[in-house]
């Protein structure tokens, strides 16, 4: 490993799916920090290409580019384009997802089909595509954004638990069959995180207050919380690490057991 490049990133082509929003803008950015060449991916790249020329600027090699995750001639049209201006893909980081309301007594095929075709089978196309390199290379990682909804069900959000799920089985059997051949594959599942998906959520202070009550660390989490989970897994230093998957949620999937009344066993009872 060369002199600071602790992370063993530098150089490297990473490529992050969404990265117009919040998390995948984090992602890029901490791609770049590290050394890395990074390629921005969207359907709508104007928050990409903003991005891309605020690290260029910082003397990083960054492009933005079009790009529908779940239609394969796109997805292709995306890495051809990311060969010829970078290089082949060492790292991807598959992000592109979105939610809507939805309950499943009503909810509508093609809404349920829509949000498996990003959230999931986005991910599936992506793997592939992008993988293609790794595998003739016989090196590579793959991280993937899953959510604590895929362990959690998130009632009332349409097809959203089921796409994390997936994503989750997704990570592990990519490790799974690709593991011989060099090429990791690990997850990363976001708890409460601000970003402009979810800024609707918080623009009611009770509310906002009351989501960082239920977090144990105290407070919402950022999307830099998870690039840096992100990069960490997609780095050297994780080298010997496939197959997992890394809760980013500051303790909130942890507090299940202490939502059961237990006389006695109260936090004021044991001071």
């Amino acid at each position: 490993m060369a002199g600071g490049d602790w992370l063993g990133l530098s150089g490297r082509v990473c490529v992050v799916t969404g990265a117009g929003g919040g998390i995948g803008s984090a992602i890029a950015a901490s791609f770049a920090a590290a050394g890395a060449h990074v390629a921005l991916l969207d359907k709508n790249t104007e928050t990409c290409r903003q991005t891309a020329d605020a690290l260029a600027a910082k003397g990083s090699k960054a492009i933005a580019l079009a790009c529908d995750t779940a239609d394969p001639a796109s997805v292709e049209a995306a890495a051809a384009a990311v060969t010829t201006a970078l290089g082949p893909c060492d790292v991807l980081a598959n992000n592109a997802g979105f939610l809507s309301p939805g309950a499943l007594a009503s909810l509508p095929l093609e809404a349920w089909n829509a949000n498996i075709a990003v959230n999931l089978t986005g991910y599936f196309i992506c793997a592939q595509v992008f993988g293609r390199a790794m595998l003739e290379r016989k090196c590579g990682a793959l991280v993937h954004i899953a959510s604590i909804a895929a362990t959690n069900p998130q009632p009332w959000s349409g097809a959203y638990s089921v796409t994390k799920a997936g994503v989750a089985m997704l990570s592990r059997q990519l490790a799974a069959e690709w593991g011989s051949q060099g090429v990791r594959s690990n997850a990363v599942s976001p708890g409460l995180i601000r970003t402009p998906m979810s800024e609707a959520f918080y623009q009611h202070e009770e509310t906002a207050h009351r989501r960082a009550e239920l977090v144990p660390a105290g407070r919402v989490g950022t999307p830099q919380d998870i690039a840096d989970a992100v990069v960490w897994l997609a780095s050297d230093r994780a080298a010997y690490v496939s197959g997992e998957e890394v809760i980013v949620d500051g303790g909130v999937t942890q507090t299940l057991m202490g939502l059961i009344p237990r006389p006695g066993f109260t936090q004021a009872a044991t001071r």
